[in-house]
């Protein structure tokens, strides 16, 4: 992050700009909005800026402390008019003149912004949406402006006025609301009620004196609906883009997020910067934290009144124990939500390219868990063995050479597809296309490592020709060749 993102209060402030065309008359417009005492320096300036030129005394002064003032200063620039100056804007069409400025605020160490000129400036004017006192900055840091201008025009049709009326709304009642919950936490809880519910609503449909009744109540019942709660999240299988509007909200509200250890950093990056993020993860062969422990601290959190995620890969209902942990809930009477995810078979086989389901090949899909031989004895290996079906095995490198000779041994073909899918939707996938006579050796000799979803069926074979993400599939047999 080359640009440190600020917002500067400028009331009342000097800021120098010279140039006195459109373009320093679109920085000005800018400034005097901030209430900053603006200074000129050209040698003639356009019509708008002559119309707003005020006197530095009397009654129209103390208008000037909130409006804004302009003053025409000189006509050349002089470094020792950077004097006191919080900004300097070069704003000319002269570029030996810009650079001159750049370098005596450099050396005055003064913030200086050169007009078109990213590499020149120590600050940027990013591109605004105003919805004071809510206001929203867009920059690509100089590089792209007609970019992040197309990012505002996009915020802008999603945030409306209302959103001001609301920000307002809150300026007034911020310091009753601050003495009546006087708790940190609870009352960013009860601003994340207030700004999604009926007090937004009423402000949003233009209804401002029964949006701030409304606030009034809440306000007042506040202490006796305060509690904690836990929400289940799937996280998918690690493309933050694949995360649910609802399961991204969930992560912008959590107090505590009890994460997977294979949740990725990019959906952790999501969620509330202050939010404390513990990782309870089950890691085979290394530190894991019990299912039992997982329960207390759901409870300990919720129980001390947070709202707490609990945060999973892939979809909590599908082999990610969502059911025990509400049941643990509902005996101890924790409130509880569910937003559920993109289980890995889906996500893995769609970036893989492989369809788990086809016309001319697969009329049903299977999802298996396979994490140890124990859980391989359990299967019903008659069924599984049948064709036209797809076997998606999560869990499952360690046991994929036992996988194999089961399916043959129960009647599969050994010329039968497989995809092996690594990190799925991640930058780094790796897909491997095998039969499954050869998951043994693949096994033995492939080095593939968890996240790993292994898919069985006709349509993995179509991987070859389908995929569209990363790196192509790789056939084992000409990998084993080459190596």
């Amino acid at each position: 992050m080359r640009y440190f993102p600020m917002f500067a209060d400028l009331r009342g402030r000097r800021v120098l700009v010279v140039g006195g065309g459109e373009i320093a008359e679109r920085k000005v417009r800018l400034l005097l909005e901030a209430g900053a005492d603006v200074q000129l320096v050209a040698p003639d300036i356009n019509e708008w800026l002559r119309a707003r030129l005020r006197p530095a005394s009397g009654q129209d002064a103390a208008a000037a402390r909130v409006e804004g003032a302009l003053s025409w200063l000189g006509h050349e620039f002089e470094e020792s008019q950077l004097a006191k100056a919080a900004l300097v804007v070069a704003a000319t069409n002269d570029a030996a003149v810009n650079a001159r400025i750049a370098e005596a605020a450099r050396a005055g160490n003064v913030f200086a912004n050169v007009v078109d000129d990213a590499e020149s400036s120590s600050f940027i004017v990013p591109a605004i949406v105003d919805r004071s006192p809510l206001v929203i900055a867009v920059s690509s840091g100089g590089v792209a402006p007609v970019l992040a201008r197309l990012v505002r025009e996009r915020i802008e049709t999603l945030v409306d006025g209302s959103f001001g009326t609301l920000a307002r709304l809150l300026e007034r009642w911020r310091s009753r609301i601050k003495s009546g919950i006087p708790d940190v936490a609870a009352r960013r809880r009860f601003y994340d009620e207030i700004v999604r519910g009926a007090v937004a609503r009423g402000v949003r449909d233009g209804r401002e004196s029964d949006a701030e009744r409304a606030l009034e109540q809440a306000l007042a019942g506040h202490h006796d609906r305060e509690r904690g709660s836990v929400t289940l999240v799937g996280a998918g299988p690690g493309d933050p883009g694949l995360l649910t509007l609802n399961a991204v909200r969930a992560l912008q509200q959590a107090d505590v997020i009890l994460h997977d250890r294979l949740v990725s950093s990019d959906v952790l990056d999501l969620a509330r910067r202050d939010a404390t993020r513990i990782t309870v993860g089950k890691e085979a062969g290394g530190h894991s934290v019990t299912q039992d422990r997982i329960h207390e601290l759901m409870l300990e959190h919720a129980r001390a009144g947070l709202r707490v995620v609990r945060l999973k890969g892939g979809d909590p209902f599908i082999f990610g124990r969502g059911g025990e942990e509400l049941e643990f809930l509902v005996r101890h009477g924790v409130p509880f939500e569910v937003v559920p995810g993109i289980t890995a078979a889906v996500a893995c086989g769609a970036y893989a390219g492989v369809p788990l389901t086809h016309r001319e090949h697969s009329q049903s899909v299977r999802l298996v868990t396979a994490h140890c031989g124990d859980s391989l004895d359990t299967l019903d290996w008659a069924g599984l063995a049948q064709d036209r079906q797809t076997i998606a095995f999560y869990m499952g490198v360690a046991g994929m050479a036992k996988i194999g000779e089961r399916l043959i041994a129960h009647g599969r073909s050994g010329r039968t597809p497989a995809a092996i899918v690594e990190n799925g939707s991640r930058p780094d996938q790796r897909v491997i296309l095998a039969r499954l006579d050869e998951l043994d050796d693949l096994a033995a000799r492939g080095s593939v490592r968890s996240p790993a979803l292994l898919i069985v069926g006709e349509v993995a074979a179509l991987a070859g020709r389908l995929h569209w993400f990363g790196e192509p599939p790789r056939r084992w047999e000409a990998t084993r060749r080459a190596a």
